[in-house]
């Protein structure tokens, strides 16, 4: 490895406002490698330009996009290394085309996001948020008109069961639930691993008690839960998204709460993102939404931030990182160079 040649451009959306960022101890392996420079870019922007990133061998990526513009004729940037797992931002063909890596850190967010998704069964399911307003407003009494739902033979319906999906299942499997996924890319064998049966996404509608978004957005999953599919719910039901917006029709979802078709629902991800100030949501008080942030605990930035620096770290040495998206880019001669350039 070239010493002092390796350069790291972190993304400014690291940084809080008052400019000290978390990433101080997280990010130690990378920050105290005396063969690697890193630095901020000096751009708080929501899509890199080619100007921001040029100058770098690796980029750190926290929430900013990456195109073919951003990439293009980038003869110097090697590894791009997502500070999580979606990567809808990023165009992978332009990462593929022009020699670069592009890693996420699965092992940072599966037991987090798995725990989020179960925070809002028990939220849903115990009427939390109902219950926090009662008391607030002093009608201790009221509670008595609103029930929750035991989860003791229920069913948790899964669509998507990578990772996060299997130890979801997994961290459930004591509630005594029924567990029931939609993912056409696994086998019989993986749900039997968690005691899941592989359904239809029109089955999985009707009888799931708990419809949890657990899979990517990509061209197969935008607008996969559509209006009729969330017209098959049952009255009971309740719809949990913690993957990304565009997966479920949001219009549709708000109508189907509005109107108490189903029973309520858990959102931590929106169409839009900051969500509108007059969105209908807002004003629902059978929904819990959080700002794309559930998952954002300790663990998983200590988690993230460990994965994503050893990737760049593997990379540094002339190595191929583990957590790869774009594998076809592993033949490319132009990463094949780069690398070589390091080792």
């Amino acid at each position: 490895m070239q010493q002092s040649n390796f350069r790291v451009g972190i993304t400014r959306d690291f940084l809080k406002p008052d400019g000290s960022s978390d990433l101080d101890d997280i990010a130690a392996p990378l920050f105290n490698n005396a063969g690697l420079e890193w630095e901020y870019i000096d751009a708080n922007t929501q899509v890199l330009s080619d100007e921001h990133v040029k100058n770098y061998d690796a980029l750190l990526v926290l929430g900013a996009g990456i195109t073919s513009d951003t990439l293009s004729g980038n003869d110097r940037l090697t590894i791009i290394a997502r500070f999580g797992v979606g990567y809808d931002k990023v165009d992978v063909q332009a990462c593929t085309d022009n020699g670069v890596l592009l890693t996420i850190a699965p092992d940072g967010v599966r037991r987090p996001v798995a725990t989020s998704i179960l925070t809002f069964v028990l939220s849903l399911s115990h009427q939390l948020l109902i219950k926090n307003q009662l008391i607030r407003s002093g009608n201790w009494e009221g509670t008595k008109d609103f029930m929750g739902m035991g989860l003791v033979g229920k069913t948790l319906g899964l669509i998507g069961m990578g990772n996060i999906g299997k130890e979801t299942f997994k961290l459930a499997k004591p509630y005594g639930m029924r567990h029931i996924t939609y993912d056409p890319y696994i086998t019989k064998a993986d749900a039997a691993e968690v005691d899941a049966e592989i359904v239809s996404l029109e089955t999985l509608m009707k009888t799931a008690d708990f419809v949890c978004v657990c899979c990517p957005l990509n061209e197969n999953t935008l607008g996969l839960v559509d209006a009729k599919h969330i017209e098959l719910m049952k009255p009971t039901a309740y719809l949990i998204n913690t993957a990304r917006g565009p997966i479920v029709d949001q219009k549709a979802l708000t109508e189907a709460l509005q109107n108490r078709h189903i029973q309520g629902a858990g959102l931590d991800v929106f169409e839009n993102e900051p969500i509108d100030d007059d969105d209908p949501l807002l004003s629902l008080d059978n929904v819990i939404l959080t700002p794309h942030s559930i998952c954002w605990t300790d663990e998983c930035f200590e988690g993230n931030g460990k994965s994503a620096c050893e990737s760049i770290i593997s990379v540094a040495l002339g190595k191929l990182p583990t957590y790869i998206v774009n594998r076809d880019v592993i033949d490319s001669p132009k990463l094949k160079n780069k690398l070589s350039k390091f080792q």
